[in-house]
């Protein structure tokens, strides 16, 4: 491989993403990163494993300072993850949607200039909003119902563009609802982290609505390897590609098993969450045919709490 630019590299898909390719030894591996919602320790082992990794404490929406690095360091390809999560565009919504499209905007422009030459982007499922029909194939509607997913959405249809009228090269990565290591505890932290850390300290859990939500949960592993063979394979350029593992969880089922596991029963029912959707379900046939991608495990409600039970 070749040299590899990672913007968001220290966050919770990114540092896997990163342990993936150092595995295919790539001459260097280049991050950029402002640790708004990731963290320089969950690329430690990293740092022990590759010589060749640089990290730079940089926010991606920074056009001079990312042109610079980029030229410095001849980069080939650029894995875009570089984001401001969704959470916070439930109470920080005109700066997540303008940082989030200023990013994309930025690499776009700078590979038109030609500072690298391949693209590989995450995108997000939220851009499909709720299922208009199951399982969710990559032709489904753009419905998204927060900020984030507006964001997300924009982020790919730029890239079209730029596609369409520069001759960018690209793939969009669309992954389901990611858990595993090193996800996020803290600021706008995911169902899974965040009902654990609640338990620890021993908090109420509030189940959104009525808990009947489903989401297509995939471990974090299976995506960062899913990342690597779209980026090795040809076939993926300028397509759009859902990862998940096509099938659907309810989320208040989940946070009720979880409680289960440690004997929690300080639980109550709350209010919908605002923008939250409602059913989701991925198809993943695109990518099995384009990379003969199958998720390493089932990725069912077992493999879940087995996942919880040993880090309990």
């Amino acid at each position: 491989m070749p040299n590899i630019l990672v913007t968001g590299g220290t966050g919770f898909i990114g540092s896997h993403l990163i342990d993936e390719l150092i595995k295919e030894k790539p001459d260097s591996i280049i991050v950029v990163d402002n640790s708004y919602s990731g963290n320089s320790s969950n690329l430690r082992d990293a740092e022990k494993n590759f010589k060749h990794l640089k990290i730079y404490d940089c926010d991606a929406s920074n056009f001079g300072a990312l042109k610079i690095i980029l030229s410095i360091h001849k980069i080939d390809v650029v894995f875009n993850l570089a984001v401001i999560p969704l959470p916070t565009s439930l109470y920080n919504p005109y700066t997540s949607f303008e940082i989030n499209i200023k990013i994309v905007q930025n690499i776009c422009e700078l590979q038109r200039l030609n500072y690298f030459k391949t693209l590989i982007h995450f995108s997000s499922s939220e851009v499909y909003g709720t299922a208009e029909y199951i399982p969710m194939d990559e032709k489904h509607s753009l419905n998204g119902t927060t900020p984030y997913a507006a964001s997300k959405s924009a982020g790919d249809q730029l890239i079209y563009a730029y596609h369409k009228t520069f001759g960018i090269d690209y793939s969009i990565i669309r992954p389901f609802n990611n858990y595993g290591p090193r996800q996020n505890s803290e600021k706008d932290a995911g169902v899974i982290p965040s009902i654990l850390k609640r338990i620890a300290n021993e908090k109420r859990i509030t189940i959104n609505g009525d808990g009947k939500q489903t989401r297509d949960y995939i471990h974090v592993i299976d995506v960062a390897k899913a990342a690597v063979e779209i980026y090795k394979n040809r076939k993926s350029r300028s397509k759009v590609i859902n990862i998940g593992s096509g099938k659907q969880i309810e989320i208040g089922e989940l946070i009720l098993k979880i409680c289960n596991v440690f004997n929690y029963d300080n639980i109550t029912y709350g209010e919908e969450r605002i923008g939250d959707v409602r059913c989701h379900q991925a198809d993943i046939s695109l990518a099995n045919k384009l990379i003969n991608y199958t998720p390493t495990s089932n990725n069912t409600m077992v493999d879940i709490i087995e996942y919880v039970r040993g880090i309990a």
